[in-house]
């Protein structure tokens, strides 16, 4: 295989993301095959705003709104029962999906200048990719494969900044999410 990675994803790129290391035993093995951003080194995970800024625009005083805008949520819990589709695309759903959109709104409301996907889809559906620009027959058998291991479980206590260095992306900074209660 050849890297396609570089122009799929620019140096500067970054992205605000959930990840989820509890769906890697689930869905690795298809995301590896299937997926180019786990391909360039994401992990399993939700987007809550990509892209995000260019890398060379975050500061610290970036970061510092980042954490302001996130401290009002708490972590919460999710489960992935089951899958979903866009065109050429195979998603776990996550539920409930509202404490994701509330992440995503706050931060798009924040970053005017950052809409979801380049606001290229008027509704942002939370999903944790598992297949992207595989044929059909590909995602079919991806699908009858993860319909056997749903559901999973997994525990949502912070976002991660993550930028793409025009080889891989690269953690660059972690928000923890307040713990309900606090």
């Amino acid at each position: 295989m050849t890297d396609d990675t570089s122009s799929m994803f620019p140096a500067g790129r970054t992205a605000l993301i959930v990840r989820m290391p509890e769906a890697e035993s689930v869905v690795g093995d298809w995301r590896s095959r299937l997926d180019p951003a786990a391909r360039a080194g994401v992990p399993a995970h939700v987007s809550v705003l990509y892209p995000f800024l260019e890398e060379g625009l975050i500061d610290a005083s970036v970061h510092a709104s980042i954490a302001a805008v996130l401290h009002p949520h708490h972590a919460f819990d999710l489960r992935f029962e089951r899958t979903g589709r866009f065109p050429g695309m195979l998603y776990l759903a996550p539920e409930p999906d509202a404490p994701l959109r509330r992440l995503t709104r706050a931060v798009a409301e924040r970053w005017p200048e950052a809409p979801p996907y380049g606001g290229r889809h008027p509704d942002t559906v939370p999903h944790l990719t598992v297949a992207q620009g595989a044929g059909e027959a590909e995602l079919d058998a991806a699908e009858a494969d993860l319909a056997g291991r749903l559901p999973l479980a997994a525990r949502v206590s912070s976002v991660d900044l993550v930028a793409h260095d025009g080889t891989a992306w690269r953690e660059r900074a972690r928000f923890t999410l307040r713990e309900p209660g606090k």
